[in-house]
């Protein structure tokens, strides 16, 4: 087979497909990212949702013993949400971020890739193949960048010539010999925007993240928020956009070209205060088709609780005591008795006081006595 020409006819029908842009990368180890991985351990900078062994990571033959070459495609999602709903007072709304608006974004790219894996078994009968996107073992952004979709900026994300860093990421691994794309040049340079404006600090330099510290990923755990990064939280429900809104190189990009990736506003900036008495039902009706909702309801309403603290909001006094007297959940009992005293009305402090008389969990309590203090604040 003449792979050269092969690989025009692959790049055709990803277009057919709509995949917004394909690369072909080589299956060799990724020795770069083998040692920055080794230094995210020995730093415990890892999030834990890491899927494989560092050795699975970064050497593509422990998937597919045969692996030749990897395909990592790239398709656009929105930066901007038409008829966005205002957050105002009494009123107050969350945000889902922009890598959640729409159908979650794994089903999306999965149905590309299986297409385009069909059309390679169709032309190749002998093809092995191995799709991933996002939580397989390969990091899809050094795919994606040894295959000249985009270079990884400082922001430790894959920032594309043609649509910013708005882009999902998947890849196909492959037997087949395809010839590897020139990778793109980065072009950072001195610019440390980023960096700077990461409300956490967890970009520790151009290119290294510290997880633990990163609010997309604290918006995703279940347990209670440490208190360093309550007040950073602002109304972020899931995941955070700062280093993407603020890098020069996302400035007036913008492209609606998958219908799946078009956000409902009252889905992806919904109201507050009704999070809090959601049930599993309605929450998985009106929320289970996008990515935010993977971990549940619970850590979207523990975030609830936060950005209405944040507001300071008065109108949602009552069903946060209602959560912190009545909520079976520790974490929610105990996050909704630090937001009562950080809204701060008598009313709240009250009933902390009447609810620590009840209240057997330590963590619970201890939640309380942190809520009382804002009283001498």
């Amino acid at each position: 087979m003449d792979f050269h020409q092969f690989k025009e006819e692959v790049i055709a029908y990803s277009k057919e497909i709509g995949i917004d842009k394909i690369g072909f990368a080589s299956a060799d180890v990724f020795g770069e990212l083998k040692s920055r991985l080794k230094r995210q351990e020995e730093l415990q900078y890892q999030s834990g949702f890491e899927k494989g062994s560092v050795e699975e990571r970064t050497e593509p033959v422990r998937l597919l013993p045969g692996a030749q070459s990897i395909i990592s495609i790239a398709l656009a999602y929105p930066s901007k949400m038409h008829n966005a709903p205002k957050s105002k007072k009494g009123d107050r709304r969350g945000i889902f971020c922009r890598a959640s608006w729409g159908q979650d974004y794994h089903d999306v790219l999965r149905d590309r890739l299986q297409r385009l894996g069909a059309f390679l078994q169709e032309k190749f009968p002998e093809v092995e193949l191995k799709s991933m996107v996002d939580t397989g073992e390969l990091s899809d952004r050094a795919v994606a960048e040894r295959a000249g979709i985009g270079f990884s900026g400082k922001n430790c994300a894959v920032i594309t010539p043609e649509f910013g860093s708005y882009v999902y990421l998947g890849e196909l691994v492959t037997n087949i010999p395809f010839v590897p794309d020139e990778p793109v040049d980065d072009s950072c340079g001195d610019c440390n925007i980023c960096v700077d404006a990461c409300p956490t600090g967890a970009l520790i330099q151009g290119g290294q993240l510290n997880a633990q510290r990163c609010i997309a990923f604290l918006t995703q755990t279940k347990d209670f928020l440490p208190d360093e990064f309550r007040t950073k939280i602002g109304n972020r429900l899931y995941g955070c956009d700062t280093c993407q809104t603020v890098c020069p190189k996302n400035r007036k990009i913008d492209f609606h070209h998958h219908e799946e990736f078009e956000p409902d506003p009252e889905v992806v900036k919904p109201k507050l205060t009704p999070l809090l008495s959601i049930s599993n039902r309605q929450f998985k009706e009106k929320f289970g088709f996008i990515s935010g909702s993977w971990r549940g309801k619970k850590p979207i309403q523990r975030n609830a609780i936060l950005a209405l603290a944040h507001y300071r909001d008065e109108t949602a006094v009552g069903e946060l005591i209602r959560l912190m007297k009545d909520d079976p959940r520790p974490v929610i009992r105990g996050t909704a008795a630090w937001g009562l005293g950080k809204i701060g009305k008598p009313e709240c402090f009250q009933a902390i006081e009447e609810a620590r008389e009840h209240e057997q969990d330590e963590q619970v309590l201890f939640e309380m006595e942190k809520g009382v203090r804002f009283q001498q604040q």
